[in-house]
């Protein structure tokens, strides 16, 4: 069974932030998933700010919960800059959360 991009966007909704308290999907961190015919994963995520002290602590996090899912051969994490994150990334959901 080929794997989907519902199960990585599932695994990646259980990376929280810890400062913030919301998941990366939801924060709008997740920027891209490919996966090849291979079962390679290839995300690329941001964080909220250049300065962020848990960025080592997310990115360690995602490829583990990625690593976790059956039958994933290997994984890739990009961190980029680009475009810039901001706040109305987070998505509706969380920001209703947030109030």
């Amino acid at each position: 069974m080929a794997l989907g991009i519902n199960e990585v966007i599932e695994a990646l909704k259980k990376t929280v932030d810890p400062e913030i308290g919301l998941n990366i999907v939801d924060l709008g961190l997740l920027y891209n998933i490919s996966i090849s015919p291979e079962s390679d994963i290839d995300v690329r995520i941001t964080m909220t700010s250049p300065m962020c002290p848990v960025t080592s602590i997310i990115l360690a996090d995602v490829e583990i919960r990625l690593q976790h899912i059956s039958g994933v051969g290997k994984v890739n994490v990009d961190l980029v800059w680009d475009p810039a994150w901001n706040p109305e990334m987070i998505s509706e959901e969380a920001r209703l959360g947030l109030q």
